[in-house]
């Protein structure tokens, strides 16, 4: 998505002068990307599910920096994906081709000294939040808070009425999105939660009816999945039904991660959950430093919207906390009230978050141009 909008605010700022060539999946492919192979390979979560994908990964970060000494690009900007992307960035560094990284690592959550050590190889970071600059600049890495491209996307304008008409859903039916997850790790340990939970709320609310959002690529597999679910979930692909869904329902469970940003945008109540193997969480919780996982909780500094993570992620704890979203209006206004502010804070009236990204990635590649 992040990759999809960048390549879009370029061609628009080169009048169609440029080329793109690297990994992505669908959104940039339609964007005109020349793929080496698809950004779903790297989609790997935990340090024990990633250990048996290392010889892979070894032979694309090789293929990978090959490809790019061939093409000697004007510019190489890496999204995320840091165990990647900076392996491959430091292999190129000295080679005349500014290294642009776009989503700071979490330094300000856990590992701290990562700042000083991409400041070594990286030539700028583009953050996406705006706290984040200054444990950048101190090491002495150019940075620009671009703003979250997630306030782009429209979440907060679905057609409630639309999508109920669509689904035959009188307005009074109650709706729930349910979010599992975009990788297969995460729909392996949540969606049997999910399901379980759905059985201990289809008991309160027998109209209960829910749809699923599904990540591009995962509808058949959630299809499966979702097979022995008390409710038959409406399947939806694409952008247009998830933010039609979000308008309709009247709450949401979803895995963590940027789509409980894209709740916050639409302004619907949610309960956040998230489960990873044991081994992975007791390593990991050595080493965060922070009190929350979702970005609202850590911009209110409290717990806004309900976080179930690993022992409480749990079918019982999850149905109590969606039966009061779903009963009680007082909480749900809350949530609601503390929402609103989340777009500001991410950009939103200040900039477009990929255009101030395209101006700051061509301004690197202009001031190269007059330095070499």
């Amino acid at each position: 998505m992040l990759g999809a909008r960048l390549m879009r605010a370029l061609k628009s700022k080169t009048q169609g002068q440029v080329r793109f060539a690297g990994i992505g999946g669908s959104r940039m492919q339609a964007e005109g990307m020349d793929l080496l192979f698809p950004q779903s390979e790297l989609a790997h979560f935990g340090i024990f599910e990633l250990l048996r994908h290392i010889p892979h990964l070894v032979k694309r970060i090789r293929q990978t920096e090959a490809e790019i000494r061939r093409l000697r690009p004007a510019a190489l900007v890496t999204i995320d994906a840091p165990d990647f992307s900076f392996r491959v960035a430091k292999k190129l560094k000295g080679e005349g081709i500014p290294l642009i990284h776009y989503v700071a690592p979490t330094v300000w959550a856990w590992r701290p000294k990562r700042a000083k050590k991409i400041a070594r190889f990286l030539d700028h970071l583009l953050v996406l939040l705006p706290f984040e600059p200054p444990y950048f600049t101190r090491e002495g890495l150019g940075c620009t808070f671009v703003g979250h491209s997630i306030v782009e996307g429209g979440a907060g304008q679905g057609n409630a009425e639309r999508f109920r008409a669509a689904h035959n859903l009188a307005p009074e039916v109650p709706l729930l999105v349910v979010l599992p997850g975009s990788r297969m790790s995460e729909l392996s340990r949540l969606m049997p939660v999910f399901g379980e939970t759905l059985t201990r709320l289809k008991q309160q609310y027998p109209d209960l009816r829910v749809v699923i959002p599904a990540a591009p690529g995962m509808a058949e597999i959630i299809r499966q999945r979702s097979s022995d679910w008390p409710v038959t979930p409406i399947i939806t692909e694409g952008d247009a039904d998830k933010y039609d869904a979000f308008a309709a329902a009247r709450a949401a469970l979803a895995c963590s991660g940027t789509v409980a940003i894209e709740l916050a945008m639409a302004k619907l109540p949610a309960v956040i959950a998230y489960k990873i193997s044991a081994l992975t969480y007791l390593l990991s919780r050595r080493l965060i430093r922070i009190k929350y996982v979702n970005l609202v909780n850590l911009m209110h500094d409290r717990m806004l919207v309900p976080e179930l993570l690993q022992q409480d992620c749990t079918p019982e704890k999850l149905a109590a906390a969606l039966h009061v979203l779903l009963t009680d209006e007082t909480t749900r206004q809350t949530q609601i009230t503390g929402l609103a502010d989340v777009a500001a804070w991410l950009g939103q009236g200040q900039f477009v978050p990929s255009e101030r990204a395209a101006e700051t990635v061509l301004g690197l590649i202009q001031n190269k141009g007059k330095t070499t």
